[in-house]
């Protein structure tokens, strides 16, 4: 057995939460040294509630560095797997991978979302509970093994397993452009505004963007910036379009009100309505601060 691996089973030996290391070990690939490090990580602040000030502990010291760990182990993965790619590619590439709705997904299917202690959780930071653990818990591995084993666990525990390099590359996932290009070729009235933010008390500052098609609300995002709130939103919104939900067929009659209002021949309003779901484009490449809808950034 090489010594690094035997030194860290010693380190399991002398662990006094053993089921902890080992669910640990399964994430990872390898035995955690210092258990405290990722207990400290595992804890949301909603734990502090009931607890005197001087025992008041979380995770958000640690999701801050994780934060950065995360974004250059990324990078650097990035920039040997793709060697001839320009830096505008690497760079939308990065932020596919750490923007947080991916977080939440590798923290819910490593499993690590459900090692963390929390207690009430209200429903706008349930949605980053899983992605700021993920970075403290990142965060925790720097600091107890370094940066080689915050890249091992990239490397070998997630990629092709959990994030798959080729097939990120190839999504667009600028919901926002998709959905405004639609209403220029439709003539959908398509407004975006935030409807809530909160950036006291907390080193995560929310924001909620809500989107309406035709004065009907299709889509509510919330993200830790306005542009990733209306990304969500917009991606809400699209899933309405292409399923001609009951929601959009009410879209449809308003959107034919509104242009018969204005003098528009019923038979070319109902040319665009037959058409609208079915051209929603694979890529796009537009001023997303289009004068045709109002938009937060």
């Amino acid at each position: 057995m090489p010594l690094s691996r035997l030194t860290d089973f010693l380190h399991y030996l002398a662990c006094p939460d053993k089921g902890l290391a080992r669910s640990l070990r399964r994430i990872m690939g390898f035995y955690p040294r210092n258990i405290e490090i990722y207990r400290e990580a595992l804890m949301h602040r909603s734990l502090n509630h009931h607890r005197p000030q001087d025992q008041k502990k979380d995770n958000e010291r640690l999701e801050y560095l994780g934060d950065a760990v995360i974004e250059t182990v990324v990078s650097d993965i990035l920039y040997h797997y793709f060697p001839k790619k320009k830096e505008g590619f690497l760079t939308s590439m990065r932020s596919k991978i750490v923007q947080r709705s991916s977080l939440n997904r590798l923290a819910k299917e490593t499993g690590l979302v459900e090692l963390v202690q929390s207690t009430h959780i209200n429903r706008t930071h349930n949605s980053f509970i899983s992605g700021n653990a993920f970075e403290a818990f990142v965060g925790a591995i720097y600091l107890d093994r370094g940066y080689s084993h915050c890249y091992r666990f990239f490397d070998k525990q997630l990629m092709g397993k959990y994030i798959n390099l080729d097939k990120v590359s190839k999504e667009d996932d600028n919901h926002k452009s998709k959905l405004i290009e639609w209403s220029q070729k439709t003539q959908y009235k398509v407004d975006f505004e935030l409807v809530g933010e909160n950036t006291v008390g907390t080193n995560s500052p929310t924001f909620r963007t809500r989107v309406c098609i035709e004065g009907l609300e299709f889509g509510i995002g919330f993200g830790y910036s306005k542009k990733e709130s209306q990304q969500l939103a917009a991606k809400e919104a699209l899933r309405h379009i292409r399923k001609k939900s009951e929601l959009y067929k009410n879209a449809v009659a308003q959107h034919e009100a509104r242009l018969t209002a204005a003098d528009t021949t019923p038979k070319e309003t109902t040319a665009v309505d037959e058409q609208s779901s079915e051209i929603l484009p694979e890529s796009v490449d537009v001023n997303v601060n289009s004068p045709s809808t109002s938009s937060e950034e």
